[in-house]
């Protein structure tokens, strides 16, 4: 027998949860593309996206993936020739690093492992040795695989320290409206994102903002295509140039109610229900984590962790099992362990990740972690006791 009929929950790291605000808005016949309703609406996209990113500067939309749009940014920021520096705390750190490197660009990585914050001790020591040749340092917020989550406004006081002219970069594809950010009070140069996580629209548009100090140091950089430009788009006096042809319709209709709910609620409330969704499966893992020593949180220290996707461990082969039997008996879909072992690997099945990004609430996220224990005690997984109670003390003092 099967307790998974009815609504599933998806409960993986992107694509996260459509709101059925944002399904209905997109579902609508073709619109025109040339005049009216369409391009009318898109002019009221562009200030809500730099009020997201905590910004005042440039914006560019791309019909692409969380992948297109590092290549969207690589493009933009660099030449032939140039050097990059990219601090890694995970598997996406790491991809960011390759799609770089396979381009022509000479990149330095400072691997931080698969579970542990920057050191900016090793950021300082790279830089300073650098002689100021570094174009831009390169890092994610929240890393998608590992969860960690980085200082962003430390490195931006180490990198000032130190005098160096590199741009920074940053990836927020797990965090853009899940985890506090602020573009150009965190002295920001590029950003990075994608529709698919905390802006619940479904995958297929992201996004690049950028400073006036990134738009004048890359104009003459000599890995620019005409698709990837970042200045047609955001210059754009033509409808087309904004997309660099046809735009992404429906996309476009679904990213206006996104932007509209995250307005109503206010980003800063926005960013605190992640915190306590997040600090609520924190608090299951610690209770599980007490009655087995294979149960326990990628990320140690609460500071340096994600508030959009939580990575954990629970010795293998349980955490495939039980991610099949949430899905299969309980209708919740967990995320698999991605970066922390190969596939071949028996290891592989010792991870999982629970996302809590984007349109989740308590009840969602209460739901999934109980549906959790049910596969625990069915599959007979050591766990120890209280993790529901826990909490719900983290969902009842919060509100």
């Amino acid at each position: 027998m099967s307790l998974a009929h009815g609504r599933p929950y998806l409960a993986i790291p992107g694509p996260s949860v459509m709101p059925d605000r944002v399904l209905a808005a997109m579902h609508r016949a073709a619109p025109n593309i040339y005049e009216g309703k369409l391009p009318d609406m898109v002019e009221t996209l562009w200030p809500d996206l730099r009020r997201v990113a905590g910004t005042t500067q440039n914006v560019a939309l791309y019909i692409a993936n969380g992948h297109g749009v590092w290549e969207a940014a690589n493009m933009n920021l660099f030449s032939r020739g140039d050097r990059a520096l990219v601090l890694a705390t995970g598997r996406f750190g790491l991809s960011w690093a390759e799609s770089v490197r396979a381009l022509g660009v000479t990149v330095d990585v400072l691997d931080f492992g698969k579970s542990s914050p920057v050191d900016f001790d090793r950021v300082e020591t790279a830089l300073r040795a650098d002689g100021g040749a570094y174009k831009a340092v390169l890092c994610t917020h929240v890393d998608t695989a590992s969860t960690v989550r980085t200082d962003v406004p430390r490195l931006r006081e180490v990198m000032d320290a130190v005098g160096h002219p590199a741009l920074l970069a940053v990836d927020c594809i797990a965090s853009m409206a899940c985890d506090e950010f602020h573009m150009d009070a965190w002295g920001v140069d590029v950003v990075v994102a994608a529709s698919q996580k905390g802006l619940m629209v479904p995958p297929g548009i992201g996004f690049v903002w950028f400073s006036q100090k990134a738009r004048e140091r890359c104009r003459t950089s000599d890995l620019r295509t005409p698709y990837w430009d970042w200045a047609p788009r955001a210059d754009a006096t033509e409808f087309w140039q904004y997309w660099n042809g046809t735009a992404p319709t429906h996309h476009l209709f679904g990213l206006r109610e996104s932007l509209d709910m995250l307005a109503e609620e206010g980003m800063p409330a926005v960013w605190k229900r992640h915190e306590v969704l997040a600090r609520t499966v924190w608090a299951a893992f610690d209770a599980w984590g007490a009655g087995s020593p294979d149960i326990a949180l990628n990320v140690a220290d609460p500071a340096h962790r994600g508030r959009s996707v939580t990575a954990a461990r629970m010795g293998a082969p349980h955490a495939t099992r039980l991610r099949e039997w949430t899905e299969h008996k309980g209708g919740v879909t967990l995320g698999i362990g991605l970066g922390m072992a190969a596939p071949s690997e028996p290891a592989y099945h010792g991870f999982l990740r629970v996302a809590h990004m984007g349109h989740v609430n308590a009840h969602m996220t209460l739901g999934a972690l109980a549906v959790m224990e049910a596969g625990m005690v069915s599959l007979n997984i050591p766990h120890g006791q209280g993790a529901l109670a826990a909490a719900a003390r983290v969902v009842g003092s919060a509100v």
